[in-house]
């Protein structure tokens, strides 16, 4: 530990001497200068070990006397008084707040249903001939797990509990197995639900919805990158993640395995259809193959449901249509056109409406001459009838053209990317079913016990929220009542686990909460000592480009990690950053998003580095702090690859939210 004190006390000491070098002296310093000075105090007071939201309340409500106090001395206490009941009453008003308290108490009943280990154990089965198995199933098991919780500790904890023994007895590098599990633990800052977007969206004012859209992809990206980095190194350096012995791979068969297949090698469909067939052993029933083969034809019925309701979405006529076909069949529209296009209905032309009646007279005598006179001026009752006759040809016409409209409306194509994604699907279905043996099938089951009941559960809360079907408040109560369920279900719901879910959830949302109360007093004292301003007048005083301001924002960010929490950053940091992205026409979505991923690396960064200490804490004695630093700074590296990519590829984090909320 003597490094890690050294190299922050080192810190400390730095922000103490730029204090007192970049500020004026007393007698120059102005308000403007007593709010950057608050700000290098509260940083500095964080790093000494001080609580951080009672430290901003504290550090908030001091200057903001000073600045009352310049103004006004006699009424500087009432206004500081009421400028922190405001802020705090502000906070508690706050809609999008109420989330926070559900999805982590969500999480914590994820956790306490024993998931983990059975997720672990299915997904080292399946993945057993993948290069590093147990690390990309562990990264894997992580993104998942946090997708669930959004709780870094409980992630970080339970997996150096389960993966950390697992990974070291197969001979795993130290230093690749501890990168993996903090690095995969810390995936659920950015994959939503996360409480990090939750609170910037609070913060920033930015729709938590297109967070949770936009964070989808990246958060995505990030778990591939890792899982490719696992496999490159298992692949150059086989000694660091060697192979699984035979052993390990092995999967316990039923007892019916025998009867039906001979080896546990044996195609399962082709077994289970040959002894429905009644060519097998009468032995085994007919109960426990039928629901063999149920199990074994999920994966096909799903495709089939999911090709079947894209089917009828891309096909479905377009609202456009449906408008165009009932307007066409409104009787005055059609008749007031197909009456301007033949003249009108007061005077009907006189091959139209007169013709007939004069046939239906008779046609053995033509009209003389002068009759001729007589009928150009026709009696007010034929003229009536064929004012009302005159309508309903042109009505009768467009009713005759609805079925042909309603016809091509309903023959929309499918385009041509849906039968190529139907073929992609098919061809891997069949493939699937052309190596599923029993040994297989046994992990299906395994994942289907394990890894679907929570995917169902994230699916259904993540797709309510960006589907738009509910707000990220109810999908959360949506995903409480789930994660009760689920629990329950694994008989793991009792009043002991209940209690303690319940006493962490108001643990954790009490430190939220708190802190969003000490950054909004602390964000309005800066504000009135004008910190803000000196702050936005000194870089748009540097004249840079978008770009430039990206960078060095990120990279501000990036170095506040080191000694400070992601929640700190957000809540004390952000409101600084945000009033500058209209400048530079910043998207305050697209930052939030690089922001988010930026900001794994303050778990991921000594000297604070939470993850590290938790996995420190469940870990062997033999594996030391210096040995998880040092593992985990090849997934920082590709933090900041990923961030140069999201940067260089915008669409990589803003094209699902273009697509569902154009």
């Amino acid at each position: 530990m003597r490094k890690e004190v050294w190299f922050g006390l080192s810190i400390m000491g730095m922000i103490v001497i730029a204090i007192f070098t970049l500020m004026p002296a007393p007698s120059d310093m102005t308000n403007g200068h007593l709010g950057l000075l608050m700000l290098a105090l509260i940083v500095l007071a964080i790093m000494l070990g001080f609580p951080t939201a009672f430290t901003l309340m504290g550090m908030g409500v001091m200057f903001t006397w000073f600045a009352y106090r310049h103004v006004n001395p006699d009424l500087a206490v009432q206004q500081t008084l009421d400028l922190m009941v405001q802020r705090a009453y502000a906070v508690m008003a706050n809609d999008v707040l109420i989330s926070v308290p559900l999805f982590v108490f969500m999480g914590y009943l994820v956790e306490r249903a024993n998931l983990i280990d059975r997720l672990f154990r299915s997904l080292h089965l399946a993945m057993s001939r993948v290069p590093g198995s147990l690390a990309v199933a562990t990264i894997v098991t992580c993104a998942i797990f946090a997708t669930a919780t959004g709780i870094v500790g409980a992630v970080v904890t339970l997996m150096g509990l389960l993966a950390m023994p697992a990974m070291l007895k197969a001979g795993y590098n130290v230093k690749l197995a501890a990168g993996s599990i903090t690095a995969g633990g810390c995936l659920g800052i950015l994959i939503p639900p996360s409480v990090l977007l939750i609170v910037y969206g609070a913060t920033a004012g930015v729709s938590v919805v297109k967070l949770y859209a936009g964070a989808f992809f990246p958060g995505l990206m990030l778990a591939l990158l890792y899982v490719g980095y696992v496999i490159v190194i298992a692949k150059i350096k086989p000694q660091w993640a060697p192979p699984l012995p035979e052993q390990d791979r092995t999967v316990p068969l039923p007892t019916y395995v025998p009867a039906i297949g001979r080896t546990g090698r044996s195609n399962a469909f082709g077994g289970l259809i040959t002894a429905l067939k009644g060519r097998s052993n009468a032995a085994v029933p007919m109960r426990v193959i039928l629901s063999q083969l149920f199990v074994a034809l999920l994966p096909a019925l799903a495709f089939a449901a999911v090709m079947g309701f894209t089917y009828q979405a891309v096909t479905k006529p377009t609202a456009a249509e449906t408008e165009l076909i009932e307007m066409g069949s409104s009787l005055n529209e059609s008749s007031y056109e197909a009456g301007s296009s033949d003249g009108g209905l007061a005077e009907p032309p006189a091959e139209g409406g007169l013709a007939e009646p004069e046939v239906e007279g008779g046609l053995a005598e033509p009209p003389q001459e002068g009759e001729a006179e007589a009928l150009s001026s026709p009696p007010a009752g034929d003229a009536q009838t064929a004012n009302e006759t005159a309508p309903a040809s042109p009505a009768a016409t467009q009713e005759s053209t609805t079925p042909a409209q309603s016809a091509e409306a309903e023959s929309v194509k499918a385009p041509s990317g849906f039968w190529i994604a139907f073929a992609i699907g098919l061809a891997m279905l069949a493939v699937f079913y052309a190596v599923l043996s029993f040994a297989r099938l046994e992990i299906f089951k395994m994942l289907l016990g394990s890894f679907f009941p929570l995917a169902l559960l994230i699916l259904a809360v993540l797709g309510a929220i960006v589907f738009g079907l509910a707000t990220p408040t109810e999908a959360a109560a949506m995903g409480s009542m789930g994660g009760l369920l689920l629990a329950a279900a694994y008989r793991r719901l009792n009043f002991g686990v209940l209690r303690e879910s319940v006493y962490l959830t108001a643990k954790t949302s009490a430190m939220v909460c708190w802190l969003f109360v000490g950054s909004s007093i602390f964000s309005a004292a800066f504000a009135l000592l004008g910190g803000q301003e000196i702050i936005n007048q000194w870089v748009l005083s540097m004249d840079l480009t978008p770009l430039q301001f990206m960078i060095l924002a990120q990279v501000v960010i990036f170095l506040l990690g080191w000694p400070l929490e992601w929640t700190e950053i957000i809540v004390i940091f952000m409101p600084i950053f945000i009033p500058l992205l209209p400048h530079f026409n910043i998207d305050p979505l697209f930052f939030g998003l690089l922001v988010a991923m930026n900001l794994q690396t303050a778990f991921l960064s000594p000297p604070v580095a939470m993850a590290a200490f938790y996995l420190k804490g469940v870990s062997p004695p033999h594996v030391t702090l210096n040995q998880i630093f040092l593992g985990m700074l090849p997934f920082m590296a590709l933090q900041v690859i990923a961030l140069i990519m999201l940067y260089t590829f915008p669409a990589i984090g803003l094209w699902l939210p273009e697509v569902l909320y154009k």
